[in-house]
């Protein structure tokens, strides 16, 4: 049996328009035109200069999308290697500078790595209920003043030390856009 290949379009920056492709897997699912619509108003439009991390890649609709509309270094992390080679594929195709793609698990990844973010993406397959271990291993892979775009079918309560900036819902998808508090 063939494997099957989605695509995604990227929905704006210098690379608007263009098709990337990913195999099928029952994981993966790329966030929505609609959503990332959503999320890049509210992130801004131009990420100039700005570091991104990409968790549960995926697609990479989110890291390529981000590199499209101008950040700095996107770290791509994906475990997958069947989703990893598409990436690259991906990845050579755009020639797309700035991205990193890390052949790890999420958590590890945080685990090891010591850099800071401005913005991170989380969207884990919904069935492995990652969130909320993954938000109490973000604070110190946040840069000041940095966001966190989480996304799924339900998603959990917050702990303390985050708020909710932005959040929406389209058919059965949540997703919120995250501050950590501040004591102002």
């Amino acid at each position: 049996m063939r494997p099957t290949q989605n695509n995604v379009r990227i929905i704006g920056g210098r690379w608007r328009s263009r098709i990337i492709t990913f195999p099928g897997s029952p994981d993966l699912r790329p966030t929505p035109d609609r959503i990332r619509e959503t999320l890049f108003n509210w992130i801004g439009q131009d990420l100039s200069g700005k570091s991104c991390l990409d968790l549960f890649s995926g697609s990479g609709a989110l890291s390529f999308e981000s590199v499209s509309r101008g950040a700095l270094r996107v770290v791509a992390v994906e475990s997958d290697p069947k989703i990893l080679h598409a990436l690259k594929a991906n990845l050579q195709k755009l020639g797309a500078e700035g991205v990193e793609l890390v052949a790890i698990d999420a958590i590890k990844f945080l685990a090891s790595d010591h850099r800071t973010f401005d913005i991170i993406f989380i969207d884990p397959p919904y069935r492995l209920e990652l969130l909320p271990e993954l938000l109490r291993l973000l604070p110190s892979h946040l840069a000041e003043d940095g966001l966190v775009y989480i996304e799924g079918q339900t998603l959990p309560a917050l702990a303390s030390g985050w708020q909710v900036w932005r959040s929406g819902r389209a058919g059965m998808v949540s997703y919120q856009l995250l501050k950590l508090a501040t004591n102002e």
